[in-house]
């Protein structure tokens, strides 16, 4: 059902043929990144966590970023606590594996972390184990209604960055 919602968002913009279904399971970054064939870190990934109110809130992030808990805090004045997965599937009526920021069951406010930025295309997950789309990062913003772009992430970028001073070294 979560997968229907998903298309039935992408159709106001003519998008749903784009979803991607696959055989093999595309659940985490690196199962998602294998089946599609891009580096784990243009896999974007949506965090669900605790917001001050009742609601969740969704955190869009690359695949090889971590929540940074001291930004976090700072951006949204409380500590990042993730939802469980029956709380995830009760906010976004999307289980662990296919959550995304879109056809959503509540209106959940929705941030894209800058970690998502050096990339062209990503490609976020449409609801089931075995789906995503490819979108760039204007797409993203405009089909997920984020709120805005924020910094909350840690560690991504650091692969890149070891390969360039690794080829620094040798020449």
């Amino acid at each position: 059902m979560s997968l229907e919602s998903v298309k039935a968002h992408f159709k106001q913009w003519e998008r749903d043929v784009d979803v991607m279904e696959f055989e093999s399971s595309s659940a985490t970054v690196e199962q998602a990144a294998e089946t599609i064939g891009v580096a784990p870190a243009r896999i974007a990934k949506t965090l669900s966590f605790r917001g001050s109110e009742e609601m969740a809130i969704l955190v869009v992030a690359a695949g090889d970023a971590k929540i940074d808990n001291k930004k976090f805090r700072h951006q949204f004045g409380f500590k990042a606590r993730m939802l469980s997965p029956e709380e995830v599937l009760e906010q976004t009526g999307h289980a662990i594996g296919g959550v995304c920021p879109f056809g959503l069951t509540n209106e959940l406010d929705v941030y894209l972390d800058v970690s998502m930025q050096r990339f062209e295309t990503l490609y976020p997950a449409c609801g089931s184990s075995n789906s995503a789309i490819e979108l760039t990062k204007d797409e993203l913003f405009k089909y997920s209604f984020a709120k805005e772009w924020i910094d909350v992430c840690k560690g991504w970028g650091e692969d890149e960055e070891q390969a360039e001073v690794s080829q620094q070294m040798e020449v």
